[in-house]
């Protein structure tokens, strides 16, 4: 890849601190209004030596289009894919994106009053954002939101357009979360001047752009800030603790109402902080495991504040799952029933738009999810979409829900740098997603190199801040080291495994199965006394491809270890394994080399989300599973017709 003169992309950079205060999500009440951003934005690509043309040149100062040759880019997107340049499919370091729009007159008429506020979903991965020149937010990280009060920036200007200008670096480094190295080719008879090549250690393509919505949404000048919400419940009552933060002024008031799904009040409360409580209340159930999955009430919170003689009033609307978890050494209880992982991991990945959020794609994959029996995923390796957990609230899927520490294989990435980063963001996942109640556990790392001295002081750092942040929550990673040598495995809740027999380890040899994944289980078991999740068990499977027997990369050999694997789970889940995920729910993109054939191929589901043979032996089996459930109404039951 041609590149720049020791391209240092993130060096005009500090490595950021989270903002304080809350991450509630946009949404329309009585007292907010927001704007969609969506759709195509103008796109440069910052081809200079350095990568840095854009910032000595002040590219922020003036309409793009005035800076050099631009293109249209859909937003929310990744760009890799959208051209036929080949040059930007593989680009690594700065582009550039431009926005112009025309806010409401009524947002900007000297109301001091009204807040402006320009949110993003997520950008990958270091964001430098300027509205109408003027810098107003820096967000390091390529999965979570960020946000900026823009209010003095656009008022006083009505009538003229906005433009919202976004500076947006890829690079991954040793520190960044997934980390990665800049490796530049030295050797001139080989490679052009300046040639250098991103280095990364996760299977899956780097992909950058936008990649979630970006709005525009008003509160008023006191504003609800944040709620956190925690439940308890028996069989006849159930506990909402809440604390409610308000900012820009101490002497409002606060009123809360808690509603049923046919809008009946059920509670109410008042104050910054409280307990409501529930009679005969409507539990949260994972899908599968109760008549009526994913139960919400909504929590609305009415804060009223005179200002300056004019009465204030900002609402906002909580949804809220009551529902609690627990583990012992053997389960992994949901309101106090014994639950077992039947599910997938995933990826944000799809043809085209990469990992840009695209709503036909993501309700085709629930309706999968929902068809397959599965009742659980674990966002693999980075937070997904806060429109994708929403449905997971909904629908009742439940989410291991983990961070971007994927690829931490580098004695540097154990150092205190990327360790303070990690711990940020640990807080901003935790900020966005804490009220969900189809997370269940949140996920710190996958498949870090565990075994290394440092890892033991990082992981117990990294899990006792994440439990300091929720306690309600138990907490792991997931490890594919040997059980003797993992000096993070001490500090998690749960022990969550990855593991390829018969595929990177003793390739086409499926009869060792059944002895090695008996024995990793046992020698885990034995260990650390913690319930254990198989958290990737899979094999490469080329749709369309037959063997018999079965030879690796057919759809059959695909389907016999998956059958391998299940005649161990199904001993093991009598006693303490809790769960089984697939890798991969669908195929996926990964860089190129020489195992990878247009991506990974572990997919169940092609790319296009189209069956393989290994999707119906997992329907199969996952309704079973959930038929034979103690606990499964009749109505549920009767759905085996799902199957026929």
């Amino acid at each position: 890849m041609a590149g720049g003169c020791r391209l240092l992309p993130l060096l005009l950079l500090g490595l950021g601190t989270a903002a304080a205060g809350g991450m509630l999500y946009p949404r329309d009440t009585p007292s907010r209004e927001r704007k969609e951003l969506g759709g195509l934005w103008s796109f440069r690509a910052d081809f200079s030596p350095g990568r840095d043309a854009g910032f000595a040149q002040r590219w922020y100062r003036r309409p793009l289009r005035q800076t050099g040759p631009v293109i249209d880019m859909p937003v929310p997107s990744s760009f890799n894919d959208i051209t036929q340049d080949p040059s930007l499919e593989n680009y690594i370091g700065w582009v550039w994106y431009e926005k112009e729009v025309l806010l409401p007159l009524r947002w900007l008429q000297g109301d001091l009053n009204t807040r402006v506020v320009l949110r993003f979903g997520s950008a990958h991965y270091y964001s430098i954002v300027w509205v109408n020149g003027v810098q107003v937010v820096e967000h390091e990280g390529g999965h979570l939101p960020f946000e900026a009060d823009i209010s003095s920036i656009v008022k006083g200007s009505p009538g003229v357009p906005c433009r919202i200008t976004v500076a947006l670096n890829n690079t991954l480094t040793p520190y960044t979360l997934p980390p990665g190295s800049i490796q530049y080719m030295n050797d001139k008879t080989r490679y052009p001047k300046n040639y250098f090549v991103q280095n990364i250690r996760f299977d899956f393509f780097n992909y950058a752009g936008i990649h979630r919505p970006v709005v525009l949404y008003t509160t008023p000048s006191v504003y609800i800030d944040d709620i956190t919400v925690t439940t308890t419940s028996s069989q006849s009552v159930a506990m909402v603790q809440y604390q409610v933060s308000v900012v820009g002024s101490t002497l409002y008031s606060l009123s809360l109402s808690l509603r049923d799904q046919e809008g009946k009040v059920v509670a109410t409360g008042d104050g910054p902080a409280g307990e409501l409580k529930v009679l005969n209340p409507n539990l949260w159930w994972p899908y599968l495991m109760h008549e009526n999955p994913g139960y919400r009430y909504s929590l609305e919170v009415k804060m009223q504040v005179r200002v300056n003689g004019v009465l204030l009033e900002d609402v906002y609307t909580l949804p809220v799952g009551i529902r609690t978890v627990h583990v012992t050494s053997t389960q992994f209880l949901i309101n106090g029933r014994p639950f077992y992982f039947h599910g997938v991991n995933k990826h944000e990945d799809a043809d085209i738009r990469g990992k840009g959020l695209d709503w036909p794609l993501v309700m085709k994959d629930f309706n999968l999810l929902r068809w397959l029996g599965a009742n659980s995923f674990r966002t693999s390796h980075y937070p997904y979409a806060e429109e994708i957990m929403d449905l997971c609230d909904a629908y009742g899927i439940v989410v291991i829900d983990e961070c971007p520490g994927v690829g931490i294989k580098m004695p540097e990435s154990f150092g205190n740098k990327s360790l303070q980063h990690h711990l940020v963001v640990m807080e901003e996942l935790i900020r966005r997603d804490k009220n969900r109640p189809s997370v269940v556990m949140w996920s710190v790392a996958n498949e870090p190199a565990s075994e290394l001295p440092p890892a033991a002081n990082y992981f117990k750092t990294v899990i006792a801040h994440t439990k300091a942040l929720d306690p309600s929550r138990p907490v792991t990673f997931v490890t594919d080291v040997n059980y003797a040598l993992d000096r993070g495995a001490p500090y998690v809740d749960v022990i969550c495994v990855n593991s390829y027999f018969s595929w990177y380890h003793d390739p086409g040899h499926l009869e060792v199965i059944p002895l090695q994944l008996t024995t990793q289980f046992e020698n885990w078991y034995k260990a650390y006394q913690k319930p254990i999740i198989q958290s990737e068990y899979g094999a490469d499977s080329v749709p369309g491809l037959h063997s018999d027997p079965p030879l690796m990369f057919s759809e059959e050999y695909q389907k016999a270890m998956l059958r391998e694997y299940h005649s161990v789970f199904d001993k093991k889940r009598k006693e303490y394994v809790i769960g089984e995920l697939i890798w991969n729910f669908a195929d996926f993109m990964t860089n190129q080399g020489t195992t990878r054939v247009l991506g990974n191929k572990k997919g169940i589901f092609t790319r296009q989300r189209q069956p393989k043979s290994a999707a119906f032996v997992l329907r199969e089996r996952y309704w079973k599973i959930a038929n034979e459930s103690s606990c499964l109404p009749p109505i549920i039951k009767s759905h085996s017709l799902f199957l026929k």
